[in-house]
């Protein structure tokens, strides 16, 4: 059985004047998070793909992403990153089966994390963020012939 196309969020449905006509929750009821107004700081202390990650998810997700209630999963993630590439390097050394398939549960549970919080690209169009166009075949023929001069 599938189960359809995801919904879309409240915000995107009131954003576009809620076209399906379904009832949304009274804005009065809603709490509403502020943007974080700069980096905040690790909880605690990251290594440096950990701290890359930290970096990069709030240069490209502040917008979504909530400095009071995301920051812990997003902690987790990072420490996870910092798990994975030690775990990596122990796997490259040793190549033990063992160590292999717990690097590749870290690894999904990294992607799981990543898309809880908004970072795969499915995510991102269910959370409205993003969408990616196919560009037409026309749109492709424009654009290498514009290149050209």
């Amino acid at each position: 059985m599938t189960a359809g196309r995801p919904r879309k969020p409240v915000e995107l449905r009131r954003s576009e004047g809620n076209p399906g006509k379904r009832k949304l929750p009274d804005e009065k009821t809603v709490a509403i998070l502020e943007r974080a107004a700069e980096i905040p700081e690790p909880t605690r202390p990251l290594m440096r793909y950990g701290t890359e990650l930290w970096e990069r998810i709030w240069n490209t997700g502040a917008i979504w992403i909530s400095d009071r209630t995301d920051i812990e999963l997003l902690m987790m993630t990072c420490e996870m990153i910092d798990e994975r590439w030690n775990l990596r390097i122990r796997v490259m050394q040793t190549n033990d089966a063992k160590m292999r398939r717990g690097l590749r549960e870290l690894d999904k549970q990294i992607v799981v994390n990543l898309s809880l919080l908004g970072f795969t690209p499915t995510d991102r169009a269910r959370l409205g963020w993003a969408e990616v166009k196919v560009q037409s075949k026309l749109e492709e023929f424009m654009a290498r012939k514009a290149a050209r001069g």
